[in-house]
């Protein structure tokens, strides 16, 4: 199963800021007390420096000195003690004096009866630094002894259960931080990849129709970035390959075309003069024997000639029909007509067929039924499939019947094709003329076929368009009349 992007950078990211927060929580840990007690080393050191440095100016029992020391007791939260040349306590901010002087005396008679030994962090000739307990409770301490340099013996204390502590709540904190940061993260991060992803899976939609060779998806976006570029790119790329398709759909439908026509053009050539000349015996056998009538003057009353003179031209009109139509099949057969194959909405197409043929509709009072509401776009020659349109819808004007005349036009998808079915009410035709009917110059009933000026090469050129466009074509009875349809690719 693939993870999306979007859900994979907020993952490495918020697994990273994770990472970044532990360390830090584990840096805090370990090292924050070692860095306190390194701090609180520092302050001690510069305690005992001002006041050294205040006994040696001003006198260890001036008030200025006494200043110094109230001011670094209030500043600093440290324990200190000084004594007098006499031991006695000169000045002080302990709880209880006399211990602290105890102790403090303890050090520089170096005591080795002490329950513990302090571990001696820094000495020198002036004092000594320590970490050392508490008899008592088992407190821990960072200790300075020494003597000023006025010789005064001094102690400075800082307890080390605040700075514990300090360390603990610092620790907490950053985990609770830590936990409140790696969520907000994970939101945040996924909201910025959104917006990085959003065109991308855009495109991503857009190269999966040009999959489907459905081209007229563009990207719209105007990032002015890589990604707007690699979207500009696609775009010429769809143009690009839209294109290619056409010309290469256009070369191998000629191609095809070529090598099945190549292998029929003699049989054609023979069935065309025997047709031809079959069709065209009748029209003018009657225009010969009715010119020849009025040139005897068989009929003297205008009436008559009148008759005589419809009766040529109707089938001097029947004849240049068929000489048009066998002109049409001719182009179609030999491939002179050009199969240019472009991409159009069919739908469009037939509406329009069906308002050039509407004067006919009107007047034999057909119900014309189509569903015009949905566009279908189609890779065809649209030239050839409203010729053949045409014919189909002709076919139906002149055989539709019944109580109510109905013509029934519907456009089915069926996967990379759309079948466009024409039906009409009528008769049924017998079975055994199925296969015929698209044959040139075949007709099912003559003597009907010759009342609405048929010539029976509607339907040829029906075949030889589409064969020319490699499609598939036919015809099926229905119940209550007949069905005519074809199909053209979608895709």
């Amino acid at each position: 199963m693939r993870t999306s992007i979007e859900k994979k950078y907020a993952i490495v990211f918020t697994l990273l800021i994770t990472i970044v927060i532990f360390v830090c929580w584990c840096a805090n840990a370990l090292l924050l007390t070692k860095y306190y007690m390194s701090r609180k080393l520092g302050t001690i050191s510069r305690i005992y420096e001002q006041l050294d440095t205040a006994s040696v100016d001003y006198g260890a029992d001036s008030n200025q000195f006494k200043t110094i020391f109230e001011n670094n007791t209030a500043t600093f939260n440290c324990d200190i003690l000084v004594l007098n040349q006499d031991m006695n306590v000169l000045a002080a901010n302990v709880m209880d004096e006399s211990k602290t002087t105890d102790r403090l005396l303890s050090y520089f008679f170096d005591d080795k009866d002490k329950d513990y030994q302090p571990r001696i962090i820094e000495k020198n000739d002036k004092y000594t630094m320590q970490y050392s307990k508490d008899n008592a409770d088992g407190a821990g301490f960072l200790e300075l002894y020494g003597v000023l340099s006025t010789g005064n013996p001094i102690v400075i204390r800082s307890a080390m259960a605040g700075i514990n502590d300090n360390a603990k709540l610092a620790n907490i904190f950053l985990a609770y931080i830590g936990l409140i940061a790696i969520v907000i993260s994970y939101f945040i991060v996924k909201l910025i990849t959104k917006t990085i992803t959003k065109p991308v899976l855009k495109m991503v939609e857009i190269s999966d129709k040009m999959a489907n060779l459905d081209f007229d998806t563009k990207y719209e976006g105007n990032d002015e970035n890589e990604i707007g570029l690699l979207g500009e790119h696609m775009n010429r790329m769809s143009m690009t390959l839209e294109k290619t398709i056409c010309e290469l759909k256009t070369a191998n439908t000629e191609l095809e075309s070529e090598l099945k026509k190549r292998s029929e053009i003699d049989e054609m050539r023979k069935d065309f003069l025997n047709n031809v000349s079959h069709e065209l015996k009748t029209p003018i056998a009657l225009i010969q024997g009715y010119a020849e009538g009025l040139e005897d003057c068989i009929n003297d009353d205008a009436e008559s000639r009148e008759f005589y003179l419809d009766v040529i031209i109707d089938e001097t009109n029947k004849m240049n029909k068929l000489v048009r139509n066998l002109l049409d099949l001719n182009e179609l057969e030999h491939g002179n007509g050009n199969v240019t194959i472009e991409r159009f909405d069919i739908t469009e197409l037939i509406s329009n067929c069906i308002e050039s043929f509407n004067v006919l509709i009107k007047q034999n009072d057909i119900a014309v039924e189509f569903d015009d509401s949905k566009s279908y776009m189609v890779w065809s020659d649209e030239f050839k499939i409203e010729q053949v349109f045409n014919n189909y819808l002709s076919n139906a004007i002149n055989h539709v019947s019944g109580e109510k005349k109905t013509i029934r036009i519907v456009l089915s998808d069926i996967g990379s094709k759309i079948r466009i079915s024409v039906y009409n009410t009528g008769d049924n035709i017998p079975e055994a003329d199925l296969d015929k009917l698209f044959d040139k110059f075949y007709k099912v009933d003559k003597a009907r076929t010759r009342e609405y000026g048929g010539n029976g090469i509607g339907l040829s050129i029906v075949k030889a368009a589409m064969d020319s466009l490699n499609q598939n074509y036919g015809v099926v009875n229905c119940e209550g009349g007949v069905e005519f349809w074809f199909e053209v690719d979608s895709k």
